[in-house]
């Protein structure tokens, strides 16, 4: 089964930008986009990550969210005629401020995946205060619903197949928890891979600091071993053709080299590389 994904673009944010990229630019404040997914072609629409809550709730990590009316979850679906009650599945990569700040807005039928793993580091405090109380909360709203939430064991039963040619696998790196979420369009696989990989250019292409050959750069904000954050990084570009990050346009691959960037749709043109959206000095 062919499948296509869909971006939805849930607004910017203004934050440090060592955060990103371990040690660069240090003290430069980036403005980055933050994006969820629509997977259409399947039974059912199927959505990846719902964005950050809203501007305000960013000021507790220092950072600055620009969320506007037409970033608004219900909005980014509506352009390709989708409504929040035909959802079927919202699945997560991590349950970071920025990955789940909308669930609540999906009805209790709407099911929403997470690995458990990650449901249980969100309480853990080990990297508070990215996991927003309001999040949680209705997370654990749902765990006490029937057939709301969905929990998977990624880490023991390996890649879980949620319908023809959708897959959910351990990501191995960002967050104890994380997922990547494989689909087969017709031009290949595509991963939505979360936080595992933030700035194409900075941690793949032209690696910051790294002396090694095909040795990518590891994020400035992660919850495991750098061993794990590079392996995870390294498997994405061997395994798949389209490799779609949060917070970065999506890269087409090949021979675990990025040879192109993607727009708003995967499968679709390969674009000449964006320039990082603006940045700010503080």
């Amino acid at each position: 089964m062919a499948l296509e994904i869909k971006v939805l673009d849930y607004g910017d944010i203004e934050l440090e930008a060592s955060f990103l990229v371990l040690g660069h630019d240090c003290g430069r404040t980036r403005r980055v986009p933050t994006y969820g997914f629509l997977i259409l072609g399947g039974p059912w629409p199927i959505v990846v990550d719902t964005g950050y809550r809203n501007n305000a709730i960013m000021e507790s990590l220092g950072m600055r969210g620009l969320q506007f009316h037409e970033n608004m979850i219900e909005n980014q679906l509506a352009k390709y005629g989708v409504r929040m009650g035909d959802v079927r599945y919202v699945l997560h990569t991590h349950l970071h401020i920025d990955h789940a700040g909308k669930d609540e807005l999906f009805p209790m039928n709407t099911t929403v995946i997470i690995n458990r793993r990650e449901l249980e580091y969100s309480v853990s405090g080990l990297m508070h205060p990215q996991y927003p109380a309001p999040d949680i909360k209705h997370l654990i709203d749902r765990l006490h619903t029937k057939d709301a939430l969905r929990l998977e064991d990624l880490e023991l039963s390996g890649m879980i197949e949620l319908f023809p040619g959708c897959y959910m696998e351990a990501a191995g790196a960002h967050t104890e928890g994380s997922m990547n979420v494989h689909v087969d369009t017709v031009e290949g696989r595509a991963t939505i891979c979360g936080d595992v990989i933030y700035d194409f250019n900075a941690q793949v292409v032209n690696p910051f600091h790294e002396i090694h050959a095909n040795e990518p750069r590891v994020t400035g904000n992660h919850g495991v071993s750098k061993r794990e954050e590079k392996a995870a990084i390294k498997k994405l570009l061997a395994g798949s053709k389209f490799v779609l990050p949060v917070h970065d346009k999506a890269a087409k691959i090949a021979g675990g080299q990025v040879i192109g960037r993607m727009d708003m749709a995967i499968p679709g043109p390969v674009v000449q590389s964006l320039p990082p959206r603006n940045w700010f000095p503080m």
